[in-house]
């Protein structure tokens, strides 16, 4: 017969619900509250609200980037305001480093918002040319965090 749960391990599957559920969603969140029992996951982010997960298939214009005539690099943004982070634990590999080629949908990092662990996706593929965030830094909404350039898709 096994041990019924704790309650740290209650919340901790309540904040792993709250995680799936945010990301699903096709809005911005300003407030969700899970409930098990007695144990009660509530969340609610002050300021703007939290926005949705890029969807697009195609790549988003980012006109600050493309004003410049020298390159024609994309930057992968933050998805809320929090704590980057470019490894899914201290002292482990970063996700993702200069030279390394992602696609969409890849993690590239992670942003702590109270207490919750949203993972930065590659929203299009390309070849990382620079980490502009040090780990453990704040971000700002829509922050650039990665800068990418366009593979050419040969032999790469």
């Amino acid at each position: 017969m096994s041990a019924a749960p704790g309650p740290e391990d209650v919340l901790d599957g309540l904040r792993r619900q709250a995680r799936r559920l945010v990301a699903e969603l096709a809005g911005p969140v300003r407030r969700v509250r899970l409930r098990t029992g007695e144990t009660v996951l509530e969340v609610e982010w002050h300021g703007p609200a939290a926005p949705a997960p890029r969807t697009d298939p195609e790549p988003v214009a980012e006109p600050a980037l493309e004003t410049a005539p020298t390159t024609d690099r994309r930057a992968v943004r933050a998805p809320v305001v929090g704590t980057f982070y470019r490894s899914p634990e201290p002292g482990a590999a970063p996700f993702v480093a200069v030279g390394d080629v992602v696609r969409p949908g890849q993690v590239v990092g992670i942003v702590e918002a109270m207490k919750l662990m949203n993972e930065v996706t590659a929203d299009q593929a390309g070849r990382v040319v620079e980490v502009l965030v040090e780990d453990g830094k704040p971000v700002e909404y829509d922050q650039p965090l990665i800068a990418l350039e366009p593979v050419t898709g040969r032999g790469e």
